[in-house]
């Protein structure tokens, strides 16, 4: 597509022709192909101005710039630059058109809330394909089609920056794919990733504490939350959360509400309630999948027929189970979803002892972190506090401000700093009808320690634990 049509009508002011051809959009310079236009937009971590030069060399035909930097571009005088407002909504923009704007073409369900996106899309997922629809999910365990994982080279990321998502949804529609259900984290929503993305039904789980830091504060975080509203056709929402009711109160769209006590706009008949999953959050996660089916026209008998077949993601409640021992695997990373899942066992398994091991982030919200350590004392028999992903982060530093949540000294209180050790630790230790929760990490196959990525799964190392006792 020609530049001058894709800054036509918006605003913005050029240097240079735009009468070249454009074959694709990028934000970073490493995956400049010949024939793209390069955002040299400047980040956090990181200035696109600096890697300007890298992105000529590798083929890059224009520059587009958020800010005036005509000092720093004056010896690339050829090179058309074009400078916009906002950086990141115009690689939004760019990427929707050179893809042909795919998500016209397809049903586009996005859910966000602090918990349980990752359940909600793959729940409605698999209801869509029980109903004979092709539908793909994407968020933070991949990308799905028709229940089958693809392996595709993207990044992994909760929701993805538009240069690759509007081309994965122009892959769907070339698929035959109908419907597409996607995570919208808070982050993906504020930095303008889903802005050119035709959503349909916006859906609202529930608001807890998380990304406070990497928003700058609390409302930050709420009002990155409620961007879904006004980008979304319709919304579903949560009833029993009172953040998610307040958030979409003034939303311009039609908003229908549900909740695990069939009270809501979209109620179900009690005999046909779904109550096959581990945990009341589990129920209310299968009732936000039913409700966007309903709204999407099925059938609610026929739709709700099909809830027992219902599978929970990888590392969601994931079960192993031998001795007499069960292990539970579960992404549960922040205070409101550690307490959920461990009440949800409660529940489930009166009496039997619970041993929680978990860990927080590092480069993450300290706050936190004192808060989980609380839930987990309040709720647990005994606690293993280890590391998590420390990223940058000192592993001691950041138990010492977990542990911080805790008053006074507790005998029912470990500290293993390697969370390998730590698993097998408590497994070794754990006898017939003990519950172990294994926390933060969930699907994740890697730990985070300062710039490096190591082989790490949860489960795998839980298993091995577990299958090696006698």
């Amino acid at each position: 597509m020609l530049l001058s049509e894709l800054v036509k009508d918006w605003p913005c002011t050029v240097k240079g022709s735009i009468g070249v051809d454009v074959l694709g959009v990028t934000e970073r310079s490493g995956a400049v192909k010949q024939g793209d236009l390069f955002v040299a937009r400047k980040g956090k971590a990181d200035d696109g101005i600096f890697h300007v030069e890298e992105a000529i060399r590798r083929g890059a035909i224009a520059i587009v710039m958020d800010r005036n930097c005509k000092a720093e571009l004056s010896r690339y005088p050829t090179v058309p630059i074009i400078t916009v407002p906002d950086g990141r909504k115009f690689l939004s923009h760019v990427s929707a058109k050179l893809s042909g704007n795919p998500s016209e073409l397809l049903t586009i369900i996005a859910v966000t809330g602090t918990n349980g996106k990752t359940t909600v899309t793959h729940f409605v997922g698999q209801l869509l394909h029980e109903m004979g629809a092709k539908a793909a999910v994407i968020g933070t365990t991949g990308i799905y089609m028709n229940g089958e994982k693809c392996v595709m080279d993207l990044p992994d990321m909760t929701t993805l920056p538009a240069e690759y998502l509007h081309p994965l949804l122009k892959k769907c529609v070339e698929g035959g794919i109908t419907h597409v259900i996607m995570e919208a984290s808070s982050l993906g929503l504020s930095t303008s990733r889903l802005d050119h993305c035709d959503i349909d039904i916006g859906v609202f789980l529930n608001i807890g504490v998380d990304h406070y830091e990497e928003h700058g504060s609390k409302q930050a975080y709420l009002a990155a939350k409620q961007l879904l509203a006004n980008l979304s056709k319709e919304i579903i929402v949560n009833q029993d959360d009172e953040i998610c009711i307040e958030l979409v109160k003034n939303a311009s769209k039609p908003t229908y509400r549900y909740n695990v006590n069939m009270t809501a706009d979209v109620a179900v008949p009690k005999e046909l309630y779904p109550t096959a999953l581990l945990g009341r959050h589990n129920k209310s996660n299968a009732m936000a999948a039913v409700s966007v089916l309903m709204r999407l026209g099925y059938d609610q008998k026929e739709v709700l027929a099909h809830c027992h077949k219902l599978i929970l993601p990888e590392g969601r409640l994931q079960q192993i189970e031998h001795a007499g021992i069960k292990v539970y695997i579960d992404y549960a990373h922040t205070p409101d979803a550690l307490q959920t899942v461990l009440q949800s066992l409660i529940e489930e398994f009166t009496d039997c002892p619970i041993i929680t091991v978990f860990g927080c982030g590092g480069n993450r919200d300290r706050g936190k972190r004192p808060e989980m350590a609380k839930v987990a004392v309040s709720l647990s028999t005994k606690v293993m506090i280890t590391s998590d992903n420390p990223r940058y982060e000192d592993p001691n530093a950041i138990i010492r401000d977990v542990y911080s949540g805790i008053e006074g000294e507790s005998s029912n209180v470990f500290i293993e700093p390697n969370r390998r050790k730590a698993i097998e630790t408590v497994i070794a230790a754990a006898k017939e009808g003990d519950i172990v929760l294994i926390a933060g990490k969930g699907h994740e196959k890697t730990q985070l320690i300062g710039g490096e990525s190591f082989h790490f799964s949860d489960y795998e190392i839980a298993k091995e634990a577990i299958l090696g006792k006698k």
